[in-house]
């Protein structure tokens, strides 16, 4: 069984039965019961037309539902009539189906899983197990969602800053159960980027390669985080890195710079260093810089105070560090970093225990509390 080509499939097929007349989530249930029955009878005898097979299941699945739900007799009028067998339509709804996904009305949390079922193909056990979550509650989430936006049309225009958010929220998500949802984010992210000329989606290509090259040597042998700094570089994809400054190159070429351009900039200059030390942190600067022009993020200007801190040295960035709001996520991991490149150990080692407390996950929380140990036990050397 390819489950790729089924992932592949989805959309397509998905988008076919909403043009004969489907809405949105009687559609996307058809097309997975057909789904379930090609991994059923696929193995012992394939189909030569897989997508033909997929819409023709997928269309007598979605009839049999509407002749069963007596509430909808109308529309069983309607659609009764099944199409004459033939080619599937070549007509690809995918790019519509995005921005279905990332409809305003959903919640960001809802929007991710709908994109993942629908575009991505996954079932709801894999989503669920990805997301560490009962089955039955990531059904229902997806279940809310279908029904949210049950009466839109897919010719209806959509924001692609808000399809971009959902697909970083995935990559954001990292990887867990059977689905590595980092590498399912990329692989999104390059349909996407393959039917839309945009530089955002470019730039967010870029920005997902680039982080996920450094993969490899983000953790040690025993599941610890490592900072950027002591990273093994050796451990880095090249090829990815390659790709990635490429596709950033001639995005930032079109002269249209948006924030995920920005934010791919920066990461490609950290992919460029051989070494830490080689870091080209005024460039950096410039380009947090550039970034806070556009968004005026909070968070931009808090890993700004970092690089003006290694560019200028830990006291500018302490002083940068002064004019934000204590209360950001993360805020006090950085104080502490800072203070202890000023030679201010005690502060960091008691900022370090404090961030801990806050850390938004075990590996972050298990680092700091490391390194507030380190400097305690420094102190008392």
């Amino acid at each position: 069984m390819d489950e790729a080509l089924l992932r592949t499939l989805t959309p397509t097929v998905i988008g076919i039965l909403s043009r004969r007349g489907a809405d949105f989530a009687a559609a996307e249930d058809a097309v997975q019961e057909a789904l379930i029955e090609a991994v059923r009878v696929w193995q012992d005898d394939p189909p030569r037309d897989p997508q033909g097979w997929l819409v023709t299941v997928a269309w007598r699945k979605f009839l049999d539902a509407v002749r069963a739900d007596t509430s909808r007799r109308d529309r069983e009028v309607r659609v009764e009539d099944e199409p004459v067998p033939g080619p599937a339509e070549l007509v690809d709804d995918t790019l519509q189906l995005y921005f279905l996904c990332a409809h305003p009305s959903l919640t960001p949390a809802s929007a991710v899983a709908l994109t993942l079922r629908a575009v991505g193909g996954l079932t709801t056990r894999q989503i669920a197990q990805a997301y560490l979550v009962p089955e039955a509650t990531m059904a229902q989430r997806i279940s809310r969602a279908k029904r949210t936006i049950s009466g839109v049309r897919l010719n209806q225009h959509g924001d692609v800053a808000t399809v971009l958010r959902v697909l970083y929220l995935v990559f954001n998500e990292g990887y867990s159960g059977d689905i590595d949802l980092a590498a399912e984010a990329i692989r999104l992210t390059r349909q996407l980027a393959a039917m839309t000329n945009h530089e955002e989606v470019a730039g967010l290509l870029a920005l997902m390669l680039l982080h996920h090259a450094r993969r490899p040597a983000r953790t040690a042998a025993d599941g610890s985080l490592v900072p950027l700094a002591e990273q093994d570089r050796t451990r880095w994809d090249t090829r990815l890195i390659a790709e990635g400054v490429d596709i950033l190159q001639a995005a930032l070429a079109r002269d249209r710079l948006g924030d995920f351009q920005a934010q791919a900039a920066i990461a490609a200059l950290h992919a460029d260093a051989r070494t830490a030390a080689e870091t080209d942190w005024v460039q950096i600067v410039e380009w947090y810089d550039e970034l806070i022009g556009l968004t005026d993020s909070p968070v931009a200007r808090l890993n700004r105070a970092v690089a003006v801190g290694e560019a200028d040295g830990p006291h500018a960035g302490l002083a940068a560090l002064a004019d934000l709001d204590p209360a950001l996520p993360r805020y006090t991991a950085v104080a502490a970093y800072l203070h202890e490149r000023a030679g201010d150990l005690t502060t960091a080692a008691r900022l370090y225990a404090e961030s801990a407390e806050s850390a938004p996950n075990v590996p972050e929380r298990n680092h700091l509390t490391r390194q507030a140990a380190r400097l305690n036990a420094e102190l008392r050397g």
